[in-house]
């Protein structure tokens, strides 16, 4: 357990650069009592919202303990907030935290979090545009950034969902002020303006603004637009629910059965949206839709996503504005030519005023920036107090026998699941899973912490220099122990650096189809290919990656030729087969699975030794006459080289418990996942033999190994 900082004065605003005087002390509880801990912190409204705000520094370094204390400060255990700082609202249980940014060109990070209401949870996976207001206000104030003369604009970069935006506030003198004459509605008062400015949260968070490959899809008899501008949202016209769309946020609240209804709808558009299970989750956003007063505003009631909104949040006004302006959405009003457009959103309290800039005609057209106006306010600044109750204690122990040798107890402290790819794949749904199941039987909390880059080698080396003692574990998978090391020079041994824990499972590759391509069978695919040689293209996820690689081999076991269209990554990649761009994809099935149940794609084959049970009526690539394209995906958990013997034992038999559970079992075969529960000695054989069996087929296909990155 990371001890909470215990600071009695507030950081001292300081030079950009300089260090902090008020380097505070651990605090020490007494041995078995959860003792109260101090942090400080800035209280202030930001737009429509309220919360602390924290720099980085302030809380626990380790993720669990950070969410502990942000649950503590929020009083989150009870649905009136009373022990903390809450006010038993969604609008009132936001955290701001901030730090210097590591990202080029940006100057402050922001991570922003969800604290639940009446549970204990910490969610930061959205991003708030409302917070956002108070993150450049209170840089400047904390030293992190130098205020310049009348205006500051500081660039923020969002953590949450790796987007950047530009924060303008008013710093007359080089000072910040609150004071001026700008209104929001839905806050009492005026105060100085700040202007924020998104500069690329288009698909920020699913990889595509339309993630599901079109700007309207029909749910349960529904149409729905799913799109991911500033915040991941499902608009549906409030008529086609049988309401208005000018009903108050009390009269929505109130029918039951309006809400259960758009929550199966939100879970369908998450599912379709790459989103996975997102009935833990507050995204996609609900949004319903209604005429404005003209072509250029529209009426929006924005779910959070169980009751709707008071007023409005400025990531969701930002994505009903973007949907407006774009043809064929369930909201777009009125026709618009390049350049910069006013859409006003209306909501219970008032309007929202966005600009957006589109640039493109017709079905080109697209939104390249959006900005508006928000307001912000300084609560109040000093120490907060945390409850001890809300921190982890370490499981109490029987006294060691006398004489006995004393040995390090596993788990000491909260474990790390390092996933090597971003969250919404099958890899980050695996550590969810898992991360869930394996705490209770280990005692202590599991996090997953997604560390992308080189198609998960970055996190394989992060993992392989970890401490050996079984608290950092990696979501290892055929790209990092298999692929890469044969594609790559690598800082790391697949097989020296690691410790295997167990295999988790295994999922193949399939063979889809988008409209474009009429082939109906891997005979059929052939012999189009064959007669027209070069008109079809395949969608990549990546150079190296096993579709693409998969791809390539089934080139050389047919002797077609298919150009290929490299995307950043499946979504897209999947997303654009869908929609005619590419014709054909070689895709993992938990990527295919939603859009092959859909119709939107068709399965031809899977490239694995076997039928899968979620496509029973597709046969194999060997089954349609075509030979070595086994393109299997195995995940599994490793730990550092060096990890104790006991300690994997441990693991080993918390993983095989989950793993042989039903419901744990079940959970994953829905997402394409056939389990392979075994000892740590079976995935040792597994990495050495993928190892050899992928440099075999790199040799096969020609490549050259190369630097990773």
């Amino acid at each position: 357990m990371v001890d909470v900082a215990a600071a009695r004065t507030i950081h001292c605003p300081a030079e950009p650069g300089a260090p902090s005087v008020d380097s505070p002390a651990a605090a020490v509880p007494s041995a078995g009592i959860a003792a109260e801990r101090t942090v400080p912190c800035v209280l202030m409204r930001a737009g429509t919202s309220r919360g602390p705000f924290f720099l980085r520094e302030w809380l626990p370094a380790e993720d669990v303990a950070r969410d502990e204390a942000l649950i503590g400060a929020i009083g989150a255990s009870d649905l009136l907030q009373v022990d903390g700082v809450g006010g038993g609202s969604t609008l009132t249980s936001k955290v701001a935290i901030v730090s210097r940014s590591t990202e080029p060109g940006c100057d402050v990070d922001y991570l922003f979090a969800q604290v639940g209401v009446g549970q204990r949870s910490v969610d930061t996976r959205p991003n708030c545009g409302n917070m956002l207001a108070g993150v450049a206000p209170f840089a400047i104030e904390q030293g992190l950034v130098r205020a310049g003369e009348g205006t500051t604009t500081v660039r923020v970069f969002n953590v949450n969902t790796r987007s950047r935006i530009d924060v303008t506030v008013q710093t007359p003198g080089r000072r910040v002020t609150y004071t001026g004459e700008a209104r929001i509605d839905g806050v009492a008062g005026t105060a100085a303006p700040i202007r924020l400015d998104f500069l690329d949260a288009w698909g920020a968070t699913t990889g595509s603004v339309f993630p599901t490959g079109a700007r309207t899809d029909v749910l349960d008899g529904v149409q729905v637009t799913c799109i991911d501008a500033a915040m991941p949202l499902m608009i549906v016209r409030a008529a086609d629910l049988g309401v208005s769309g000018t009903e108050t946020p009390d009269q929505l609240d109130a029918d039951p059965a309006l809400l259960a209804r758009l929550e199966t709808l939100r879970r369908a558009a998450g599912r379709l949206m790459g989103l996975g299970d997102v009935s833990g989750s507050v995204i996609p956003k609900p949004v319903l839709v209604s005429a404005g007063d003209g072509d250029s505003s529209v009426t929006s009631r924005y779910f959070t996503p169980h009751r709707c909104h008071s007023s409005h949040a400025v990531t969701g006004a930002v994505g009903v504005a973007t949907a407006v302006a774009l043809p064929g959405t369930v909201a777009h009003r009125g026709h618009r030519s390049s350049g910069l457009h006013p859409i006003a959103v209306l909501h219970p309290q008032g309007r929202i005023d966005v600009e957006v800039e589109i640039a493109g005609e017709g079905a080109d057209v697209q939104v390249r920036r959006a900005a508006l106006l928000r307001t912000a306010r300084k609560i109040l600044e000093g120490d907060l107090h945390l409850p001890g109750y809300v921190f982890t204690e370490p499981p109490r122990r029987p006294a060691a026998a006398p004489g006995a040798v004393s040995t390090p107890a596993f788990p000491a402290q909260p474990l790390t699941l390092i996933v090597p790819t971003p969250a919404g794949g099958a890899n980050d749904a695996i550590a969810r899973i898992l991360a869930a199941r394996l705490g209770p039987i280990l005692g202590r909390a599991v996090v997953p912490d997604n560390r992308t880059g080189a198609h998960g080698s970055i996190a394989a080396e992060y993992v392989a220099r970890a401490a050996p003692d079984g608290h950092t574990l990696l979501l290892g998978y055929t790209a990092t122990h298999g692929i890469n090391p044969a594609l790559h020079h690598l800082a790391y041994d697949p097989v020296a650096d690691f410790t295997p824990v167990g295999l988790i499972g295994c999922s193949p590759t399939v063979v889809v189809a988008g409209p474009g391509l009429p082939a109906g069978s891997i005979d059929e695919l052939v012999a189009q290919l064959v007669a027209q040689p070069g008109r079809y293209s395949y969608a990549s996820a990546g150079e190296g990656t096993a579709p693409q690689l998969a791809a390539e081999l089934f080139q050389l076991a047919t002797g077609v030729q298919l150009p290929a269209v490299t995307y950043p990554g499946s979504s897209a990649a999947v997303s654009d087969t869908a929609t005619r761009p590419t014709q054909l994809m070689f895709c993992s099935l938990f990527t295919a699975h939603p859009w092959i149940t859909a119709g939107r794609l068709r399965a031809l084959a899977v490239a694995a030794p076997d039928r899968v049970a979620l496509l029973p009526g597709v046969p194999t690539l060997h089954e349609a006459g075509v030979e070595g394209v086994d393109v299997t995906q195995w995940y599994a958990l490793f730990a550092p080289a060096g990890t104790p013997a006991p300690v994997i034992t441990t693991l080993n038999a918390a993983l095989t418990g989950i793993l042989t559970d039903t419901g744990t079992a079940g959970q994953l075969a829905t997402r394409g996942i056939s389990v392979r529960p075994g000892p740590p000695e079976l995935l040792g054989d597994l990495t050495v033999t993928e190892r050899t069996r992928w440099t075999q087929l790199i040799d096969r296909i020609g490549r050259r190994p190369a630097p990773a990155r």
